[in-house]
């Protein structure tokens, strides 16, 4: 599994890469929005995590950049990971185009629970069988 992390703190992304080499996961990192979306140009990726405050592009307006796109690469997962605790966050999230919201500090097991919930859906956001 190859997994793209738009975080701009070098901590968080380590964090996260250390639950993810567990698991056997390939993680690459972008430190800001511009960098992420410029990765999804010529890589791909089985799933994104995104920060939301980022300097210059917030993340809410890369999951538009990137639900927008004309490719197979809008529909990659998204699972913002956020320290934001806004009461309507998760609702901004989703309605933004995100599969799924995490709170720093995240967990292991709940990342893992996240990126399994989304691996278990069918292309039609049912649960696989």
């Amino acid at each position: 599994m190859n997994v793209l992390f738009i975080e701009d703190d070098r901590m968080n992304r380590r964090v996260v890469r250390d639950m993810l080499d567990v698991a056997g996961v390939t993680m690459m990192e972008a430190e800001s929005a511009e960098d992420g979306l410029q990765a999804i140009d010529v890589q791909d990726f089985d799933m994104l995590l995104i920060d939301l405050r980022m300097p210059g592009m917030d993340g809410i307006t890369a999951i538009g950049h990137i639900r927008a796109r004309a490719d197979g690469k809008a529909a990659v997962p998204i699972i913002v990971i956020t320290a934001d605790t806004a009461l309507d966050l998760r609702e901004r999230c989703i309605a933004a185009g995100a599969d799924e919201v995490l709170f720093k500090p995240v967990a292991m097991d709940a990342l893992f629970e996240a990126m399994g919930r989304i691996l278990a859906r069918d292309a039609d956001g049912g649960m696989l069988v």
